[in-house]
């Protein structure tokens, strides 16, 4: 069972942070199982059923909610739904939109099955929040930024600034780089930030 955490002070606060960062960094790696990723429309999708396991391993507890939903003209059903998860004792939550184009019988209006069209759309939108909040099947659904370990010659750069802040900072900093936030491909802005704060500070 889930158990919510209070936070009382910053150090904790920090701590709870590098935690959640960690654990949706190794969903995101997650690999998807060949069987579970289809094609539809020449686009690549991840079958629900594979997903919500993950949702269920990963983040039990989590709930869905619809809040809203429409059918727009003939077109398409649309969902707006909220998922709600916990994240390391953290209860969070995040809404998405999403569609799906229902089926008209040839030459008319009428509807081939608009009960399975609601369906899909809900479940368009469940996964679309599985993915944008919890990173499951990142691997099929994002364009993954490779996430170079830093050089010596970065670490020692960027520590170096750190320390100028304060030795808290310096500490926050190592801390950021052992647990990978801090990688090549954010090395430039996350020593510009740096940068500004020594600024700031004389």
């Amino acid at each position: 069972m889930n158990e919510i955490v209070k936070v009382d002070n910053l150090e904790e606060i920090n701590g709870i942070r590098l935690m959640i960062t960690a654990k949706h960094k190794k969903v995101s790696r997650i690999k998807t199982p060949k069987p579970y990723i289809k094609k539809k429309m020449g686009m690549e999708y991840v079958e629900y059923n594979y997903m919500r396991e993950i949702a269920d391993k990963e983040f039990p507890g989590w709930s869905w909610l619809v809040i809203h939903h429409e059918l727009a003209g003939s077109e398409a059903f649309i969902v707006h739904g909220r998922l709600k998860w916990y994240d390391e004792g953290i209860w969070r939550e995040g809404d998405v939109t999403a569609a799906h184009r229902v089926q008209n019988q040839r030459g008319t209006n009428e509807f081939v099955d608009i009960g399975n069209d609601v369906k899909a759309a809900n479940t368009d939108a469940i996964k679309k929040a599985f993915n944008m909040f919890m990173n499951i099947a990142d691997d099929v659904y994002r364009n993954q930024v490779e996430e170079t370990k830093l050089s010596n010659e970065q670490k020692e750069t960027i520590l170096e600034i750190a320390k100028k802040v304060s030795t808290e900072k310096y500490d926050q900093i190592t801390t950021l780089i052992e647990e990978g936030d801090i990688y090549g491909g954010n090395f430039n802005s996350s020593l510009a930030k740096l940068e500004r704060a020594l600024n700031a500070t004389n």
